[in-house]
């Protein structure tokens, strides 16, 4: 299993840097995703994109596919490269502490 590091926690994240738990998603999880992506800080847009895709992978044991991110987020898909420069997956999915979504390259 492998493990990335950031101050002082541990997770266990897999090839891609993914969450391998998503009960280790903390305040210090999304802190090291912002500085990889280069985010300047993280707004109430970031939070509800968030909020929306644990909703989702909570009640459905998965994430969105990433051409339904939009139909679960309400944001249009130029929104959310906006706010995760990497995309939908690569950048929403993994801030939010989820697998990586079906269908995401």
């Amino acid at each position: 299993m492998k493990t990335t590091e950031y101050k002082g926690a541990t997770y266990s994240v897999d090839d891609e840097g993914f969450l391998l738990d998503s009960s280790q998603w903390d305040p210090g999880w999304v802190e090291m995703i912002r500085e990889l992506e280069d985010i300047d800080e993280i707004t109430e847009e970031h939070q509800e994109v968030m909020r929306l895709l644990r909703d989702y992978f909570q009640e459905k044991g998965q994430p969105p596919r990433v051409r339904d991110m939009t139909l679960v987020t309400g944001f249009k898909l130029k929104q959310i490269y906006e706010l995760f420069p990497s995309g939908p997956g690569k950048g929403a999915c993994k801030m939010a502490g989820l697998p990586k979504p079906e269908g995401c390259a």
